[in-house]
């Protein structure tokens, strides 16, 4: 391509709710809720991480919306973008997101690049279809659809291997998303809304949500293995999952299927934590030691930054690496293949603290070792 011309999007509140444990972002409401509950941002400093990737582009032209929908993210990464449209500050919605791609796709740019989660996905969708090469940069809490790279530098690199056309390949995938209200109530209820066209490459980009449905023996004998090795006096915090949810069972306990409960010497202390929740149980429980049991996603293999960011790179760090137990039934890792576990906490330190190998329990005594990546 000659002088590329790029799209960029950042839909500011995206990802809002999700540390603060309220498991979306979507609506005024929620995001007021958010930020009362001391919820930060994150879109920028992840679209930001995604630009640093592009620098190198010479002549590379930049279209943008003002201020927080792309143009703070273009000039913090030394930029000079085209500035089209008007936001009110602070006040941006979903109609901001689908008027900036519709002028985009009007002004014929070579990729559009956006920052946010599945609601944003269908915005975009709403708005250019199949018309325009997009790309997403993960940056919400809820994140089914397939448009998205597996970190934000992936998809500042796949940008620019596409700018730069040493990518020519596209391919339709999924946009999904789910209803939040359900989700709130422990019901997940996801919806192929239509497809939107990405530049492709496997190790870039990350594949489908694929609800697993546990094998009941599997989930039996981990739920077994788990709960009969349980520390005295240590903090367990329970991730989402099915096959978390098995173990809290195992024990007599109702285990919120969405969220992260807390479990000390049996016992359920919290239930749905947030962020800040967990950091204060941390704090308070006097020998420190704690673990963290998660379960990968299925069919993409996410062990930290999807639907889980209540388990923020803090408790983590807090936690640290030899407390993260990973649980998965057999059959979730088989369909994986030989792609790694991923990590993408927000924080580079943090993912690769996790980075490396990790020992994942699948039975009764049985383990696997598999890679993790960022």
């Amino acid at each position: 391509m000659t002088t590329a011309r790029m799209g960029l999007i950042v839909n500011p509140v995206a990802g809002l709710g999700g540390r603060v444990g309220l498991k979306g972002s979507d609506g005024a409401e929620i995001q007021k809720k958010a930020l009362a509950l001391g919820a930060e941002p994150q879109a920028q400093s992840r679209a930001i991480e995604a630009l640093e990737r592009l620098k190198g582009i010479e002549g590379l032209k930049m279209l943008t919306y003002p201020g927080e929908m792309g143009e703070e993210a273009a000039r913090a990464c030394s930029f000079e973008p085209e500035v089209i449209g008007s936001i009110q500050p602070g006040q941006t919605t979903a109609r901001d997101t689908r008027h900036a791609a519709s002028e985009m796709l009007r002004q014929g740019v070579d990729l559009l690049l956006f920052a946010g989660g599945d609601g944003t996905a269908r915005d975009i969708y709403n708005a250019v279809g199949t018309n325009l090469p997009v790309l997403g940069i993960p940056a919400g809490v809820k994140i089914h659809s397939a448009v998205y790279a597996t970190h934000p530098r992936s998809a500042g690199q796949l940008a620019a291997l596409y700018l730069q056309g040493r990518v020519s390949g596209l391919r339709e995938v999924e946009v999904m998303d789910i209803d939040e209200e359900a989700f709130r109530q422990n019901v997940l209820s996801v919806r192929l809304y239509g497809y939107l066209k990405i530049p492709y490459r496997s190790s870039l980009v990350q594949s489908q949500k694929i609800p697993s449905s546990g094998e009941a023996s599997a989930l039996a004998a981990i739920s077994e293995d788990i709960v009969t090795k349980m520390e005295v006096d240590v903090l367990y915090i329970i991730g989402p999952g099915t096959t978390t949810r098995a173990i809290a069972e195992e024990m007599g306990l109702d285990k919120t299927l969405l969220g992260v409960d807390v479990v000390l010497n049996g016992e359920m202390i919290a239930r749905d934590a947030s962020e800040t929740q967990l950091l204060a149980l941390l704090d308070e429980h006097d020998n420190g030691k704690a673990r963290i049991l998660v379960t990968p996603i299925g069919g993409q293999g996410y062990l930290f930054g999807r639907g889980n960011q209540q388990i923020s790179p803090q408790v983590i760090a807090r936690v640290g690496r030899d407390g993260i137990v990973v649980v998965s039934i057999p059959a979730k890792l088989h369909a994986l293949g030989s792609q790694p576990l991923l990590v993408d906490t927000g924080n580079r330190d943090v993912d690769e603290m996790l980075s490396g190998y990790l020992t994942v329990v699948t039975g009764y005594n049985e383990r696997a070792v598999r890679k993790v990546a960022c």
